[in-house]
């Protein structure tokens, strides 16, 4: 299997579109993804909890596991904010096969989630741990306090920071300059290109829940459709029931 620490080169990012179940999984190793990641938002919404920290530890573990097993391209899976101790998260994880993990601060202060960190580092060292700030996603400081945050994550023990809510090229080059590691950046429509982002020297680029967002919205307008029009027309474009099938035997992973 491909080293996934080696895949998070600056200028020649590792692109992830973050899956939720096995199926989606597949179509993404499929499509010929280096790795993929899990979105928790999807992983959540699929087994009828909000995303937040919300779902039970064993829930997001038995979900991670599936998705580990269903291709042959390492798995880095969101597990938000630990889902109350992030050290025996990552154990259990670690356990499954995954190669690589999301942890975010949240509202926490800085020392709080470096001692987070260090602890889940401790625990799965060989896990590629992607700390993730909260900061600028939810206005709670500026870039300033990324960086700073960035920098204590990486000396705490993490291998990349994840800095989502941020397309502005202006701050991406800021980011990516001022932290000494691989820099994550969430992107989507009306976000910089994977070519543009790459000129800044980003690292890693996620598309978070959107794909899974886009997945449940087909759903609601082809509900909406049927029981109002009586037509099928949203459902046009849909994955071949034999490709499905195939993708689900585990044919074409990769």
């Amino acid at each position: 299997m491909t080293d996934f620490r080696s895949l998070h080169q600056p200028g020649s990012p590792l692109v992830l579109v973050n899956a939720w179940d096995a199926a989606s999984a597949r179509i993404v190793a499929a499509a010929g993804a280096a790795a993929v990641a899990t979105t928790s938002a999807g992983v959540a919404w699929s087994l009828g909890a909000p995303d937040g920290d919300t779902l039970a530890r064993e829930l997001a573990v038995e979900a991670a596991r599936r998705v580990v097993e269903a291709v042959s391209v390492p798995v880095s899976v969101d597990v938000e904010a630990g889902y109350g101790d992030p050290a025996r998260t990552l154990r259990e994880v670690a356990a499954i096969g995954v190669a690589g993990v999301n942890l975010e601060d949240g509202t926490r202060s800085i020392d709080e989630q470096v001692a987070r960190i260090a602890a889940a580092h401790e625990a799965a060292p060989d896990v590629f741990l992607n700390a993730r700030i909260d900061t600028l996603l939810f206005g709670l400081g500026d870039v300033a306090e990324a960086i700073a945050r960035g920098r204590a994550y990486l000396d705490a023990g993490a291998d990349g920071i994840f800095v989502p809510g941020v397309t502005d090229p202006a701050v991406i080059g800021e980011l990516v300059g001022g932290i000494p590691g691989p820099v994550n950046v969430m992107t989507g429509p009306g976000a910089p290109s994977i070519g543009e982002l790459a000129e800044l020297g980003v690292a890693r680029i996620s598309l978070g829940s959107s794909v899974a967002q886009a997945a449940y919205g087909l759903v609601e307008r082809a509900a909406r459709e049927v029981f109002t029009a009586g037509t099928y027309e949203e459902l046009a474009g849909a994955v071949d029931y034999g490709r499905m099938n195939a993708l689900s035997n585990g044919a074409a992973d990769n």
